[in-house]
C-alpha cells in the first residue's frame, strides 16, 4: 500500500474512531431519553425491544441470552416489566414446569408509537444512501452486534482488567 494510501487509512481509522464512540455515547443518551419518556430503565426497555423481535414468547433464561444478563438479574427486570404492565408470566401449554414471558400487545402498541413517531428522521438519512451502501451498513451493524456480544462476554468473564 502507497504511504499516502496508508496515511488516508489511518486517519480515516482514526475519524472512525471517533465517529463509532459519539454514535454509541449518542445512542445511550437517546436510550435513555426514551426509557425516561416512558418510564423504564434503559435495559428494560431494550428488553421490550429485544422481546418485540422474538416470533413468540420466550423463557427468562432466553430473556438472560438476549439482554446477556445472569438470570437472576432478568427474573428481576421481568418482574419490573410485569409490574410496569409490558409482559405478562404464563405457563407453557407443552411443558407445565416453564414459565414463559410474553408482551402485552396494547402496552408494546403503545410503545410502538413513539419508536414510530420517532423513526422518521432515520428512514430520511437512509433514503440518501443507494442499495450498496445500504448493504454495506446492514453488514457494519450486524458484525457490531456480534463483535459487542463477544465484549459483553469478555467483560462480565472477569478476564479483563478493571482499569
Amino acid at each position: 500500500m502507497p504511504q499516502t494510501s496508508r496515511a488516508r487509512r489511518r486517519t480515516l481509522v482514526a475519524e472512525l474512531t471517533v465517529a463509532s464512540r459519539r454514535s454509541m455515547a449518542s445512542y445511550a443518551l437517546f436510550n435513555q431519553a426514551v426509557a425516561d419518556h416512558v418510564s423504564l430503565h434503559p435495559t428494560d426497555l431494550q428488553c421490550l425491544n429485544l422481546l418485540g423481535l422474538e416470533p413468540g414468547p420466550v423463557t427468562t433464561g432466553r430473556v438472560a441470552e438476549l439482554t446477556g444478563l445472569t438470570t437472576g438479574s432478568a427474573t428481576r427486570l421481568v418482574d419490573r416489566l410485569e409490574r410496569s404492565g409490558y409482559v405478562t408470566r404464563r405457563r407453557d401449554t407443552a411443558d407445565r414446569r416453564r414459565v414463559l414471558v410474553e408482551t402485552v400487545p396494547e402496552r408494546m402498541a403503545a410503545f410502538g408509537a413513539v419508536w414510530e413517531k420517532l423513526s422518521g428522521r432515520w428512514a430520511t438519512i437512509f433514503e440518501t444512501y443507494d442499495d450498496d451502501q445500504l448493504a454495506l451498513i446492514i453488514d457494519h451493524m450486524w458484525r457490531t452486534v456480534e463483535v459487542s456480544a463477544a465484549q459483553v462476554e469478555l467483560l462480565r468473564s472477569g478476564e479483563l482488567d478493571a482499569p
